[in-house]
């Protein structure tokens, strides 16, 4: 009887959306829009996410960076001046000890600025330049694909050579092959030694002229400031990520005479760190997306109550004879739930399809690998049948309530 009432109910519903094509259009369109955009925010976040941990695993999962503060937190200083104030640099002496650890592998220090690089009257502005010590590719995930990378030798020497993307190649030099050209970088002249093409990723056209330089040119012709050294620290194969960390964070508090108590004076930052503060900022994303998909499962919602409320005026006649002929309040209910149930899945399988075929473009246009999540499917369809039982309970009891003998004199 139950999956009678189903059927019975499901063709009802698509009776009343064909006879009323504009009403019903007008009606589901706020349920679409609101699975659609469910939908399609959440394949967009899911793809990002992929990629980051891509990215991570691609860069050594057990690597980690020593800073001066943690730039993935927020704090607020009481005295108003900036989070890492009464932190002080990350020092190259501290850089060399910390490298010379038993459980660390290499320990890279980094600098960087921007500069404006020009060569033969062409111009390329607010290029990011990473100054970087030798090993730098440990951490950035790609290939060098002309030239070579520059030598612990250049670092050391602070010789005026640079890794280019291909992207900045292509726009500074076009066809010419850009090996061993000089190019002014903020007026001083630095080697092109190799073209860096990096691995493909949802950041890889975001920043796309970049330039690696020795950090030690990057702060002796570039003026590179120190005061935000980063230390990118590569964990020996045989170590725990846990085990090194703890290694360099008794190193440098004997360093810096910290007490037992006194909390640290510098951070280590995870890569997967990187990946909760994504976390983070995208909980405001999902926020706005309920909101928004709220808004247009509301609009629907009213939708749903006015085509029900008309097709139980239209139908007054049919209740009274069905109950005069012993149907129940509750199958009356049931029948009426079913429509409106139908209603809104309908509303929202046309957003599904539309915040899927959304999904695709953008991982068809973009380097996002937007792909919609299983969880984003089971939720809009739950959003949308929770929306038909609760919008279309009112008319359903006002339907389950009518009086036969009235309901029979109905025209």
């Amino acid at each position: 009887m139950r999956l009678e009432s189903l059927h019975e109910g499901a063709v009802l519903a698509f009776d009343q959306l064909r006879a009323n094509k504009t009403r019903s259009a007008l009606t589901i369109l706020g349920i679409v829009v609101g699975v659609a955009t469910v939908m399609a925010m959440s394949a967009v976040i899911a793809g990002v996410r992929s990629g980051i941990l891509s990215g991570i695993e691609a860069a050594g999962p057990k690597n980690f960076l020593v800073a001066r503060w943690n730039f993935n937190g927020v704090r607020i200083v009481s005295d108003g001046g900036p989070p890492w104030g009464r932190n002080p640099p990350i020092t190259l002496e501290e850089v060399d000890r910390i490298s010379r650890l038993p459980l660390i592998e290499a320990a890279i220090p980094g600098v960087d600025t921007n500069g404006d690089f020009e060569y033969g009257g062409q111009r390329v502005s607010n290029v990011q330049v990473a100054g970087r010590g030798a090993g730098w590719s440990a951490f950035q995930t790609g290939a060098i694909v002309a030239g070579h990378d520059f030598l612990p030798s250049d670092v050391s020497a602070a010789h005026a050579v640079a890794v280019i993307s291909r992207k900045l190649a292509d726009d500074l030099f076009g066809p010419i092959d850009p090996i061993g050209r000089a190019v002014r970088v903020n007026g001083q002249s630095f080697t092109v030694v190799g073209v860096f093409e990096a691995s493909e990723n949802i950041f890889a056209n975001v920043v796309k002229h970049v330039a690696i330089v020795p950090y030690t040119a990057a702060i002796k012709y570039l003026r590179a400031s120190t005061e935000m050294m980063t230390v990118f620290t590569v964990t020996a194969p045989d170590a725990s990520q846990d085990e090194a960390m703890d290694q360099v964070i008794s190193t440098l508090r004997t360093m810096r005479g910290l007490r037992a108590g006194e909390p640290n004076d510098f951070a280590l930052i995870r890569q997967e760190e990187m990946v909760q503060t994504f976390n983070r900022i995208t909980g405001i994303f999902f926020v706005v997306m309920i909101a928004l998909s709220s808004v247009g499962l509301m609009v629907g919602g009213v939708g749903v109550v006015a085509i029900m409320m008309i097709a139980v005026t239209e139908r007054t006649r049919e209740i009274g004879i069905r109950k005069a002929l012993g149907a129940t309040q509750r199958e009356i209910l049931w029948q009426f739930l079913i429509e409106a149930v139908t209603v809104t899945l309908i509303g929202a399988a046309l957003g599904m399809a539309l915040g899927g075929a959304g999904a695709f473009l953008v991982a068809a246009l973009t380097p996002v690998p937007a792909k919609v999540p299983f969880m984003a499917v089971v939720a809009a369809l739950g959003m949308a049948t929770v929306a038909g039982v609760l919008f279309g309970l009112w008319p359903a009891w006002r339907a389950a309530r009518l009086d036969p003998v009235v309901a029979l004199r109905y025209e």
